[in-house]
C-alpha cells in the first residue's frame, strides 16, 4: 500500500495567528494543541491536517512547497477580497504579470496561490 498524505506542517514564529488564519481561510478547526503544535482540521478530522509548529525563527526564502487554492462556491474575485480581508497580501515571487493565479502570503510571509477558476469551473 502506498504511503498517505497525514499532515501538512507550518514552522510559525507566531503559531496561533497562522493557525487562525488556515481556519477561516479553509472554514477548518482547532483539533489538537500543545505547546509547540496546532493542529487544524475539517471537524470530522478527515486527512491531511495541517500542524502549525512553533519555531524560534522567522521565514527568510521563498517557499519550495506551497498552497494553491480554488474559490468554492464564490467568485475568484470576491474569494480574493475575502482572503486579503483576513490577512493574506498580495506578493511577487517573479511570476509574470499576466499569470493565471494570484500570488498571496499569509501574516507569517508563507506563499499560496489563489487559481484562476473556482472549483464549479472544474
Amino acid at each position: 500500500m502506498p504511503s498517505r498524505l497525514a499532515a501538512i506542517a507550518i514552522d510559525a514564529l507566531r503559531p496561533r495567528v497562522i493557525a487562525d488564519f488556515w481556519c477561516a481561510v479553509l472554514g477548518w478547526q482547532v483539533v489538537d494543541e500543545d505547546a509547540e503544535v496546532i493542529t487544524i482540521a475539517v471537524a470530522d478530522r478527515s486527512w491531511p491536517m495541517i500542524d502549525v509548529a512553533a519555531v524560534p525563527e522567522g521565514k527568510v526564502v521563498k517557499n519550495r512547497l506551497h498552497f494553491d487554492l480554488r474559490a468554492d462556491g464564490v467568485s475568484t474575485a470576491a474569494e480574493l477580497d475575502r482572503l486579503l480581508t483576513l490577512g493574506a497580501r498580495r506578493v511577487d515571487v517573479g511570476q509574470a504579470a499576466n499569470a493565471s493565479w494570484v500570488v498571496l502570503a499569509d501574516p507569517e510571509g508563507n506563499e499560496f496561490c489563489l487559481l484562476s477558476r473556482p472549483v464549479q469551473e472544474l
